[in-house]
């Protein structure tokens, strides 16, 4: 009886088990909607391929699937994650290795909703959760490029440093369920086309959020768009402090007018600052190829976001040094980077930036100041024309300690309150990055 009582309620509570798994089976080998489903034929009109070259620059493509000295998009770059390194796949039309067979449909799927060809998830290092806002004219034109203006490459895939179980793909699908948005970017009626513009670009194919945007404890961006306080707010990635692009007078663009942020991101440098760090790729090969009205219209949106005081601090104010200091990291200021910075610290605009308001000199997270002067800077090309001036590596010139002494001067001085610079912490990012390479790293896409 207690046997026949036990085999009847262990059948109860196998059977929504099972209907559970067939749930859970479905739903992670789903494969998304695609309005493209039934198109059988893609036109590779030049007008439409040359669109799509334009679309794979504001996206950046090139800054994650391409390598210095390699094919472009023939893949191979490493990116860290927690879980261990993955690399960027070839996305050339190689029918072997990269993306030849794709239909547009395969294409669509991968590029918005990060799922390949039989239903494999694609980790979302690839910004999916922005480029799903790419309009159906942009994802055509992507398509057709990437399949005529595109050198195939016969380059093999690496495989990921993810040990098993780690690297099952098919919890991606439930990330994608809670964090992953699903439709494009639909323009709000109450702002002008501009702005639209601008949204559409910065919250897509810009995915300007990836770096800026901070992350969840599931490594999700914790805000897709300006409904959300913590978009673009600024984040700390991959030994960079990506800083705010809000209203934020401190840490982010509040003391920025619009044209002052076009100057910016078509010729890299304006009277705040120059392009450095993971930006020094973004500028190389996207945005000083965007648009006078893209970049205008990336300007009026981000001077749409505001900023938050309470975050932010008080607003910055010039303060002078009259008199010489003998605080620990003032000497070594004087004789290694006064040269270009000034005495004052307010650099030579637009060429050597300024220190004294500098983003990395007031933003808590001190990674940017230690990093630039560990391992200096890439060279910026504009107009096909690398820059003379260039931020040098100090880290065989100076000590932890010294570094350490020299950045708290500087991030303590002419009105700076970023805070102190532990030695421990130059130490640390000593160990976990490398001096950034003198040749420029730009590349020509046909």
């Amino acid at each position: 009886m207690n046997n026949r009582r036990f085999a009847r309620t262990a059948g109860w509570l196998v059977l929504p088990c099972v209907v559970a798994a067939g749930v859970l089976a479905w739903y992670v080998t789903r494969q998304p909607a695609s309005p493209f489903e039934q198109q059988q034929s893609t036109s590779f009109d030049p007008a439409l391929v040359s669109r799509g070259e334009y679309v794979a620059r504001v996206s950046d493509c090139v800054a994650c699937h391409s390598l210095p000295g390699k094919t472009p998009f023939a893949g191979g770059l490493e990116m860290a994650t927690p879980l261990g390194a993955i690399h960027a796949t070839n996305i050339t039309p190689d029918r072997e290795h990269g993306i030849g067979t794709y239909s547009l449909a395969d294409f669509d799927r991968a590029v918005r909703h990060g799922v390949a060809p039989g239903g494999r998830r694609l980790y979302p290092a690839m910004p999916y959760p922005s480029y799903v806002k790419l309009s159906d004219d942009d994802i055509q034109a992507l398509y057709a490029f990437f399949m005529k203006g595109v050198q195939p490459a016969n380059e093999p895939n690496l495989p990921s440093d993810i040990p098993w179980p780690l690297n099952l793909r098919w919890p991606i699908a439930l990330w994608n369920g809670v964090f992953a948005p699903t439709a494009t970017y639909a323009a709000k009626p109450g702002q002008d086309a501009l702005w639209n513009r601008g949204a559409y670009i910065v919250q897509g194919p810009g995915h300007c959020g990836s770096c800026h945007t901070p992350r969840g404890l599931a490594f999700n961006e914790k805000a897709l768009d300006e409904s959300g306080a913590p978009f673009l707010a600024g984040a700390l990635l991959d030994g960079w402090y990506a800083p705010s692009l809000r209203q934020d007078h401190n840490n982010g663009l509040g003391r920025w007018s619009e044209e002052q942020i076009v100057q910016f991101l078509k010729t890299g440098r304006n009277q705040h600052a120059v392009v450095y760090g993971s930006m020094t790729e973004a500028f190389n090969n996207s945005t000083q190829f965007m648009q006078d009205d893209d970049l205008a219209a990336i300007a009026r949106y981000l001077k749409s976001l505001p900023g938050d005081p309470q975050r932010d601090g008080n607003p910055w104010q010039y303060q002078a040094v009259t008199a010489r200091s003998d605080a620990p990291g003032a000497h070594t200021y004087a004789t290694r980077c006064a040269s270009c910075h000034g005495l004052d610290g307010k650099g030579q605009p637009d060429w050597m930036p300024p220190l004294a308001g500098a983003t990395s000199a007031l933003a808590t997270e001190n990674a940017s100041a230690i990093n630039i002067t560990l391992n200096g800077s890439q060279r910026v090309v504009t107009a096909g024309m690398p820059d003379a001036y260039r931020m040098p590596a100090f880290r065989e010139q100076l000590s932890d300690q010294e570094i350490a002494d020299v950045l708290s001067y500087v991030r303590g001085t002419w009105g700076n309150h970023g805070g102190a610079v532990d030695a421990k912490a130059v130490s640390k990012l000593r160990g976990h990055t490398d001096p950034a390479s003198s040749s420029p790293i730009i590349l020509h896409m046909r």
